[in-house]
């Protein structure tokens, strides 16, 4: 046989095994990433999961990403991105990723609390006065990107990571009664995550770390006596007006935090260096969009929940509020002796806060005399007397 008719028969059999591989992934529906080569002309596919159940809005959050770059790399890469529990429970987002299990995830950075304690520097806790927002730009500008690499480096975890999404204020949460008291907190069986978990323990709860989408049916079937979620959207979908109706707003348990993208490093180091720079650019967009859209329907559902659900909101005592302050404090100074990198990192962020905070305070104008003027009705002035004749 010839040179010419060995390369056509290998040709050929490649075709075919090619089909059949193609026909494979057809009939049983299931997304096979191509390895990425020099100049691969084919779609690049991603199988994600998020650490959401499918009708949270995290979930959409998640969504929303992939669409992004999905478009942005007019299909050149796509992104499948399932709801938690799909491949792995939702804590497992990042072994799973590291692994190469899943090619990337949507989540939280304080859900992998377990792997180290000074990841939950990264949402969890008062981040010294400053809110999400600040504290992405902490870590864009002031060192915690580099400081987030090192510390998943220090794991062994395989993953490049992206927070963004800056999440408004979490509410202390979902209470039996309305709480006015540090005391009213001591024994109720109640869910949170990562250093929140040691905060609340300090302060005499005996906590439960549940997944988002386990909290309602735990606390229906009188596993927990209160809970805290997210936001009024999310815990309106999981159905938190469903087993209570009284909900304490403000905390700093959770007054930072934001999302997180995740993709395994192997396969994203091996993306052409342009869909890369289109990945980068996708997590910012997406960041703003987040923010944009989560004001508009957090806000709707805060309306709704009050005047459909009938669910009473209660601002959270400045007791409580101080004492979570403190109590952070003398648990953040134990693991910072215990652990030099959480010592780096709550140092960095503190002199980021130092200036960003003081500046915040003093520069921005408080909004709450501005809504008193055009939205909270005036008491009726009195009548003027009759002028007499």
């Amino acid at each position: 046989m010839s040179n010419q008719k060995k390369g056509t028969t290998k040709g050929r059999r490649a075709f075919l095994r090619t089909m059949a591989v193609g026909g494979a992934v057809a009939a049983t529906g299931t997304v096979v990433a191509p390895n990425v080569s020099r100049g691969q002309t084919s779609p690049i596919s991603m199988r994600w999961q998020s650490t959401w159940p499918a009708k949270d809005i995290f979930h959409e959050y998640a969504g929303d990403f992939a669409k992004k770059v999905n478009d942005m790399t007019g299909g050149e890469l796509r992104i499948e991105v399932l709801p938690a529990g799909a491949v792995v429970p939702a804590f497992g987002l990042l072994d799973a990723v590291s692994s190469g299990t899943l090619d990337g995830g949507h989540g939280v950075v304080v859900y992998h609390y377990g792997k180290s304690t000074a990841l939950a520097l990264w949402g969890s806790g008062p981040a010294y006065g400053m809110d999400a927002n600040m504290l992405m730009s902490w870590h864009k500008y002031g060192g915690g990107k580099e400081l987030l690499a090192k510390l998943y480096q220090s794991v062994n975890a395989n993953v490049v990571s992206f927070p963004y999404g800056p999440m408004a204020t979490q509410p202390l949460g979902w209470f039996k009664k309305q709480v006015t008291k540090v005391e009213d907190l001591q024994g109720l069986k109640y869910r949170t995550v990562g250093i929140s978990i040691d905060v609340f323990t300090a302060m005499g709860v005996a906590v439960n770390a549940l997944p988002g989408g386990e909290i309602v049916p735990a606390m229906d079937r009188g596993l927990l006596d209160a809970a805290e979620f997210n936001n009024m959207t999310s815990d309106r979908i999981l159905g938190f007006p469903d087993v209570s109706k009284v909900c304490m707003l403000q905390s700093f348990h959770q007054n930072a935090e934001q999302f997180e993208i995740m993709f395994n490093k192997t396969k994203f180091d091996a993306l052409p260096a342009k869909m890369r720079a289109i990945i980068e650019n996708a997590v910012e967009a997406a960041s703003q969009d987040l923010s944009w859209k989560a004001i508009h329907r957090y806000s709707n559902d805060y309306v709704e929940m009050k005047t459909k659900d009938r669910v009473r909101f209660y601002k959270t005592p400045d007791a409580i509020l101080q004492k979570q302050l403190q109590v952070y404090d003398e648990i953040a100074d134990k693991k910072a002796a215990e652990n030099p990198i959480f010592k780096e990192i709550t140092e960095s962020q503190k002199r980021f806060a130092a200036r960003a905070v003081a500046w915040d305070m003093d520069n921005n104008v408080n909004r709450r005399m501005a809504y008193n003027h055009y939205f909270v009705r005036r008491a009726a002035a009195p009548a003027a007397a009759p002028k007499r004749g």
